[in-house]
Parts: C-alpha cells; sequence; structure tokens
C-alpha cells in the first residue's frame, strides 16, 4: 500500500471510529450487520459498552456510503440516469444506462440496479433497527444519557432518511397519479421476518413519526448546541468524548431538521417545508454568528468540489476518488467512452441557459466541470468533478476527512431552493435568490417578476445545484412532471413508480 494511501485511512477524527470498528469489519462485521438471527450472541457482545454501540453507529454510515446506495448509485450515476441528467449510452454500449434512460425496467439490467439499491437500503434499516432494539434493552451500559440520546436519534433519522428515499423510488407519485402502491416500512431486526405493508398516507405517517423522534432526541443532546461546526471538526478543541466530534459527517439535529423540510416538500405540506427551510437559514451557533453558511468560491479555491462548508450531512467516503473516478473521470485528463459518466457541451450551456452569461462567472459552472475531457471523437464531454480532488497536494488527514473525502448528503444549497420554492412572497424569495446567488458569484440577473416564474427558475436550479447528488429525479416526481430535459419522450407515472424487486413484488400491493 503507498504512504498516500495510509495516510487515508490514517485519518483521524470519523476515521479514528473507523479504525476502532476495523477488526468487526474483518472479522464478524457483515454477519451482524447481515441481521441473521443466529449471531444473537454475538450482537449481546456488541452492545456490552458504549464503544460497541458507537462501533455499531458508524458501521451503519459505513453501509449507507456502499456503492449500492449512497456511495453511487443513489447519487451520482443510476439515480441521475432516471433523471436523464447523464448523455445517454447506447444498448450494445452501456445497457444499463441505456435503460435506465429510456425507463424501460423490464431488462435485466434496470432490474439488477433496482435489487442492489433495495437490499442496500434494507440493510442500513435493519441494522439501524438493531440498534435501537438495543438501546432500549441495553442502552444503560451507556453512563452518558446524552450520548445514549444522540445515538438513538441518529439511528431514528438513518432508518427515516433511507426510508423516504424507498418511498421515493418505489412509492406512487405524491400527488396526481392513479396508481396507489403499498410498501414495507420495515422495524424488523432479522432479514427472515417480514416487515408490515403500508399505503402511502400511513407510510409517511410512520416516517414523520421517526423524524420527529430524531429531532426530540438531539435536541437535548447534538453537541452542535455548545459547539460550532468548525469547532466540532477540529479535534484540539477539548470535547472530552471524541465521538461527539464531525457531526456534519452524521445525521446532527440540523440536519434532520433539513430532512423534515425535504419530506415536508415532497409531501405537499409546503408551509410545514418553508417554515422549516427558514429556520435552518436563520439558525445560530453556538457562538452567535449563523449556523452554517452558502458555500461561495474558498471552496473551490481550496479545491473542496464537494462543498463541505454548507454540507448539514455527508458521509466520509475514505476512497471516494478511487471509485468515483471510475465512473465520473472527475478532473482527470482522459477520453471519455460508453462506460463513464458525462454530458455534452451543448447539455452543459442548456444546463445554464436561463441564467444568460453565467459561463462567464458562475462558480459552479467554472469549477464543477472538467471541459477538457473529451470523447472518442475528439469532441467536449464534460465530466463532473464534484466528487474529485487532487492527490498530489499535501493534504492533512484530517483536511482529507472533513473537505475533500465526502459525498454530500444535505446541502444547504437544497435548503434555499426549498425557502424559495414555498415562500408566498416575492420579495422573501428575491431576497433569498439574490444571497443565493451571491454565493455563485453571478448577479447579472434578472429580477422575478411573478412568483411561478421564480419557482420555474428555481426547478432549474435544482437540476444545476445538485448535479451528482440524486435529488433531481425526485424533483420531477413529486412533481408529476411529463417533461424532463433531455428526453424527448413524454414521461408516464409508470416511468416514476419503479418496480419493486421480484422478491418483494406482490401485484395485490399495486393498483391502477
Amino acid at each position: 500500500m503507498s504512504t498516500y494511501k495510509n495516510i487515508k485511512i490514517q485519518a483521524s477524527g470519523f476515521f479514528f471510529c473507523f479504525l476502532l470498528f476495523l477488526p468487526c469489519l474483518l472479522s464478524s462485521c457483515d454477519d451482524w450487520l447481515d441481521v441473521r438471527g443466529e449471531n444473537i450472541a454475538k450482537e449481546q457482545d456488541q452492545f456490552e459498552n458504549y464503544k460497541g454501540f458507537r462501533d455499531v453507529l458508524t458501521g451503519i454510515y459505513m453501509k449507507m456510503g456502499a456503492t449500492d446506495l449512497y456511495g453511487q448509485r443513489m447519487t451520482m450515476t443510476d439515480i441521475e440516469c432516471l433523471a436523464d441528467l447523464w448523455y445517454p449510452s447506447t444498448e450494445n454500449g452501456d445497457p444499463t444506462k441505456y435503460y435506465l434512460s429510456k425507463h424501460d425496467y423490464s431488462k435485466d439490467e434496470p432490474k439488477s440496479v433496482f435489487k442492489s439499491i433495495y437490499a442496500s437500503a434494507f440493510t442500513v434499516i435493519t441494522s439501524a433497527n438493531v440498534l435501537l432494539k438495543n438501546l432500549e434493552e441495553e442502552g444503560g451500559n451507556i453512563a452518558d444519557a446524552k450520548a445514549r440520546d444522540m445515538i438513538k436519534g441518529e439511528a431514528y433519522a438513518i432508518r427515516a432518511y433511507c426510508q423516504f428515499d424507498l418511498l421515493r423510488l418505489f412509492g406512487q407519485l405524491p400527488q396526481g397519479g392513479s396508481k396507489t402502491v403499498k410498501l414495507p416500512y420495515s422495524y424488523t431486526t432479522t432479514i427472515s421476518e417480514m416487515p408490515s405493508y403500508y399505503d402511502y398516507n400511513e407510510y409517511v405517517n410512520r416516517l414523520g413519526q421517526d423524524i420527529d423522534q430524531a429531532e426530540k432526541l438531539l435536541k437535548d443532546s447534538d453537541p452542535i448546541f455548545e459547539s460550532t461546526f468548525s469547532q466540532l471538526n477540529s479535534p484540539s478543541n477539548n470535547v472530552q468524548d471524541d465521538f461527539k466530534y464531525y457531526r456534519q459527517s452524521r445525521l446532527n439535529y440540523w440536519a434532520v431538521r433539513a430532512l423534515h423540510a425535504r419530506l415536508a416538500l415532497y409531501t405537499g405540506k409546503t408551509s410545514e417545508a418553508h417554515t422549516i427551510a427558514m429556520d435552518i437559514i436563520n439558525a445560530k451557533g453556538a457562538d452567535g454568528q449563523p449556523l452554517i453558511t452558502l458555500s461561495g468560491i474558498s471552496d473551490y479555491q481550496n479545491g473542496y468540489n464537494g462543498l463541505p462548508s454548507e454540507c448539514l450531512f455527508y458521509i466520509s467516503k475514505y476512497d471516494v476518488n478511487d471509485y468515483a473516478n471510475r465512473v465520473l473521470i472527475g478532473g482527470l485528463d482522459m477520453q471519455v467512452r460508453d462506460y463513464y459518466y458525462s454530458i455534452t457541451n451543448d447539455m452543459l450551456n442548456e444546463l445554464y441557459a436561463s441564467i444568460p452569461g453565467a459561463t462567464a462567472s458562475h462558480n459552479r459552472y467554472l469549477n464543477e466541470w472538467n471541459r477538457l475531457a473529451k470523447d472518442v471523437s475528439s469532441k467536449i464531454a464534460p465530466t463532473l468533478k464534484k466528487y474529485w480532488y487532487d492527490e498530489s497536494k499535501n493534504n492533512n488527514a484530517n483536511t482529507l476527512v472533513t473537505k475533500l473525502q465526502i459525498i454530500p448528503m444535505l446541502r444547504l444549497s437544497e435548503i434555499y431552493l426549498i425557502a424559495m420554492e414555498t415562500s408566498n412572497s416575492l420579495s422573501e424569495v428575491q431576497s433569498l435568490y439574490d444571497t443565493y446567488m451571491a454565493a455563485c458569484a453571478f448577479t447579472l440577473y434578472t429580477p422575478f417578476e411573478s412568483l411561478e416564474q421564480a419557482r420555474e427558475e428555481i426547478i432549474n436550479e435544482y437540476r444545476r445545484e445538485l448535479f451528482g447528488e440524486g435529488q433531481m429525479f425526485f424533483t420531477y416526481k413529486r412533481k408529476a412532471s411529463t417533461w424532463m430535459m433531455w428526453n424527448t419522450e413524454t414521461i408516464k407515472e409508470d416511468d416514476y413508480v419503479l418496480p419493486l424487486p421480484a422478491t418483494e413484488y406482490d401485484p395485490a400491493l399495486i393498483k391502477n
């Protein structure tokens, strides 16, 4: 292993927990994370002390970063193909990319994708359920009540985060659809026990209950109320419990509030979504300053392409540069082929067409895209740099963990977009938009003349700002859009309701 690889694995903070957990990864971790009934004795041993609970929670976050879940399929690649964001391949070149972009779910390739996502999500959910069960039964082994509530709140939030995305993938349209779909909301702790299925309204109620529970538990236990994000990202700040560092890499209180806003928007509770979004935007940190601010040029100047300074929650993934570049290329000077994910130069220009002149100064356009990459015909084929960083720089371990090796999951930019889309005040929307665009270093735009015009442009911003983060398909779905940029066909309801994997599918659960 190279010196650089050693540096990455020896990173402090969050990865200190990874090192604590490494023996489990090499031996029994796969056993208990699969949550099979025969591992009861191992499970009991795991929860004998605080360290055991910490290790389990760390392992669950690592599972969220799996390639089949948020490590790739649900952020960078497959989910963005469903939104027709990537330039489509040919059927012979990359059939998975081709069929997903065509919304043809009858073929084996998309079926395999959906099965992998579904299985990986339920591995995380079931692991969170195991943790919650043992917190109820063995939580007394954690002497610090705040630490216990913090872990419990995060476990509820993790379950809600994954269950929500299963709803957004496999569930019915949240409004305007003719199909009704029942889905499993799992409280089970073994893979042999089938979870109960619920209709849309009951499923959403259960999501809300988990999020409410997480918020209540974290409100009085999250270290973010005693220290700032910046302070918690530095292990030298004398927080006695090192597990309370690096709150942006975990579902902290404010990240859960952001998840709540995302759910409210998706389910049509626009007033609730707006209230929560504005609470986050106006929140103050422990030092009396704004809790978190939008990323401007400074992140890019430092090579932090994932915009960590505005992440309310990111997954810390030490090898993100290695595997992301195998499909995204990032900032590398390589020839783009069918099996890579890229767009065309025309697509990039169309992406920014609604704000003329952006290509001259907009810092997302200038920094998020590698415009030197070319396809086999030597045409420019821009590739996304969001997950790429320059490994030749001598980055210290803390910078790697908190700034570079990250997968954004909830960002303040999205909260601004939610606030603008749900506001009923044109002057408020314009004020928020001015702040938002200032962070993008772009000011040459005309003020909005109506809320309708503003909301139309906000959808363009979802596409631009969150490209490669897995949110645009869900934006189209919640609006029941019959149109997707770069797709020449009419989008139908069936295109939004992904088929459950064959092992889970019951025709009685889907009704026209």
